[in-house]
């Protein structure tokens, strides 16, 4: 499919803040109707660090997110702060929200969160050798639990809802295949 000939018209900005650029854009579609409101949220992207440890184990954090208004478990993940690299703020965000460094930091790969309304993508990075080597270092806005899971358990959770954020579950799925492809290679 080719991409259909959506016309921006006129484009303002009805949100400009360090958290939140929330564009509205009035649009006409290749039919001519008219969209006056189409907002898009845009962003630097963020990353998720699917952190292992030497000892198998996968480094998780438990923390309340005001949006869903509950607390979660997920991965360590962050933004992207302005002149700063995926890489940059994956190694940042690991040791940040939970002390933990690690040997090596690879990217595997980046996703599109949701494009409807939203230029967002999630970068993703597999930690390894991940070690505790500091004290938590965290925003204003966080208070995070630090959990280490078996990487054998991980599976599980995903499938009994104990990690239910959808760009996790993603991030944690895609790791376990490329582990496991890892261990099958001779």
């Amino acid at each position: 499919m080719k991409k259909p000939a959506w016309r921006v018209t006129a484009s303002a900005y009805a949100i400009d803040t360090p958290y939140l650029r929330l564009r509205k854009d009035t649009i006409e579609l290749p039919d001519g109707t008219v969209i006056d409101d189409y907002f898009v949220r845009e962003s630097r992207g963020f990353v998720i660090v699917f952190a292992l440890t030497a000892g198998g184990e996968v480094v998780l954090v438990r923390q309340y997110k005001h949006g869903i208004g509950r607390v979660v478990l997920e991965l360590p993940a962050g933004a992207i702060d302005d002149g700063e690299t995926p890489a940059e703020t994956a190694a940042r965000e690991l040791a940040e929200e939970t002390g933990f460094t690690a040997a090596s930091l690879e990217s595997f790969g980046s996703f599109v969160v949701e494009p409807t309304n939203s230029d967002v993508l999630a970068h993703l990075f597999l930690a390894r050798d991940a070690k505790r080597t500091g004290a938590q270092r965290l925003d204003v806005t966080e208070d995070i639990d630090v959990e280490l899971v078996e990487l054998d358990r991980l599976r599980s959770m995903l499938h009994d809802g104990s990690i239910d954020c959808i760009p996790h579950v993603g991030a944690i799925y895609i790791a376990l295949d490329r582990l496991q492809g890892e261990r099958a290679s001779p």
